[in-house]
């Protein structure tokens, strides 16, 4: 049996993060990699220049194409950035049973804002429940949970403990913002906290982290493994890109990770 993976994101022309670093990720982790376009960005390592958003029509043909013939394992969703876009989503996700990471994506590494102001509310009460794992960073959890941003192990425990009362399974909150050197992400399911660190790698190649992890969290799901399980095995693959990501040389601001790195260098 083939494991399928699909994405639903925006597409970035730079190629390091959204839809092409998603399918990079499933590529690279051995799973086959299918996609629904919700935006086109134009943008590349310096930032994004413009966004043009896909009609909730077209979304729909879309997911009814790869639904009706593809056996998904796992659906990740990252870039939704109008509320057509999060209600479309959420009707053709609401009886599909699969396995959904969500990846709340709100503003780009460059700082450019990927999801309006008005749609925050429906992202809470649409997806969110519909998901099993959503998995914010530090600004992403504050938005989420409507606090300020946490500065401390128990504050990020609070925030995650906010959101999983909104109808989500799992929260893991990423401590990539954060500072000391330890990357520390937390998950929370209602029963435990669980700890995921590794040692923070200080490199400028950092574009679509983010999307790279959730990507490898979906990938390692539609290949069976439990939640934990395809948590630490993404963690484990996200480090590894990015200390090889330090060698690329793409572009001239914040490049990509290196998705290939097992490979290339084989």
């Amino acid at each position: 049996m083939t494991a399928i993976a699909l994405t639903i994101a925006g597409s970035d022309s730079g190629g390091g993060a959204g839809i092409q670093a998603d399918l990079k990720t499933f590529s690279a982790l051995g799973v086959y990699g299918a996609s629904v376009i919700t935006a086109i960005t134009a943008q590349n390592t310096r930032g994004v220049s413009a966004v043009e958003d896909i009609s909730a029509a077209m979304i729909a043909a879309q997911m009814d194409a790869v639904f009706s013939d593809l056996d998904v394992g796992a659906v990740k969703i990252g870039m939704v950035s109008r509320i057509e876009t999060i209600e479309t989503i959420s009707d053709r996700l609401h009886d599909a049973g699969r396995q959904v990471v969500l990846d709340p994506v709100m503003v780009a590494t460059s700082g450019d804002r990927l999801l309006q102001e008005d749609a925050i509310e429906t992202l809470r009460s649409k997806l969110l429940p519909l998901a099993l794992i959503a998995t914010p960073n530090l600004p992403e959890a504050a938005l989420l949970s409507c606090q300020p941003l946490a500065t401390n192990r128990q504050e990020v425990i609070v925030q995650a403990e906010t959101i999983l009362k909104l109808g989500i399974q799992a929260v893991l909150i990423k401590g990539g913002h954060g500072s000391g050197p330890e990357s520390v992400d937390l998950l929370l399911d209602g029963n435990s906290v669980q700890e995921f660190s590794m040692p923070r790698i200080e490199t400028r190649n950092d574009h679509g982290t983010g999307c790279t992890l959730a990507a490898a969290i979906t990938a390692n799901l539609a290949l069976g493994y439990s939640l934990a399980d395809a948590i630490g095995l993404a963690k484990e693959f996200l480090q590894g890109a990015l200390a090889a990501g330090r060698e690329l040389h793409v572009g001239h601001g914040h490049g990509p990770v290196h998705h290939f790195y097992r490979w290339w260098n084989a």
